[in-house]
């Protein structure tokens, strides 16, 4: 995707085509099934437009935290993410910040608590949405134990661990993007690109 398309549809297109755009640039290993989650970074007013957008696609949304004119939106498919927080050591790793067994929805909810604490700098950045997110638990841990200094290279997260196989899912990521955003551009709809079963 070049720099004058990304310009073009910024500044030339409707509001609802720019948000449109935005979701399907930033949000694309999600809407292509490569993820189970992902977060958009919005204006509070295009938040309603997101709703609408994606509810015919099987995507669910809550607002993670609102700065000024700004909103960050976590996406995901419910089922997907249920399965991936179900394992083990994800479970025992949300454990320790406070997380309980208690289901999808409520686990959902903590991270927004926490997200609204931290921007209202009562709280560090809850750095465990990593695996709200599919980062690799290894990379996550990692991070956190490090301040996010020491790895060994950045893509879509900052890897620590098994490099060879970031770099493949970092390029499988950037293909997902270029995928989408030019199904996007011949006029495909949100629900179309994304059409993976949920």
């Amino acid at each position: 995707m070049t720099a004058k398309v990304v310009t073009y549809m910024i500044s030339n297109e409707s509001k609802a085509k720019r948000m449109q755009f935005e979701f399907v640039s930033q949000c694309a290993p999600f809407l292509k099934g490569m993820r189970t989650a992902s977060v958009l970074n919005i204006e509070k007013e295009w938040v309603g437009e997101l709703y609408c957008l994606i509810r015919p696609a099987g995507i669910s949304c809550r607002i993670l935290a609102v700065r000024e004119r700004r909103c960050l939106a976590f996406v995901y498919r419910k089922e997907r993410l249920k399965e991936a927080l179900s394992v083990q050591e994800v479970r025992r790793f949300l454990l320790e910040y406070g997380y309980e067994d208690e289901g999808i929805d409520k686990n959902i909810t903590r991270l927004c608590a926490r997200m609204s604490r931290y921007s209202k700098d009562e709280i560090a950045f809850p750095h465990e949405i990593g695996v709200f997110l599919d980062y690799p638990l290894e990379d996550v841990k990692a991070f956190i134990e490090n301040n996010g200094k020491k790895c060994l290279f950045t893509g879509y997260w900052k890897v620590y661990h098994d490099p060879e196989r970031a770099r493949l899912t970092f390029l499988t990521y950037d293909k997902a993007r270029d995928s989408a955003v030019n199904e996007y551009l011949i006029g495909k709809s949100v629900s179309e690109i994304a059409k993976v079963s949920v």
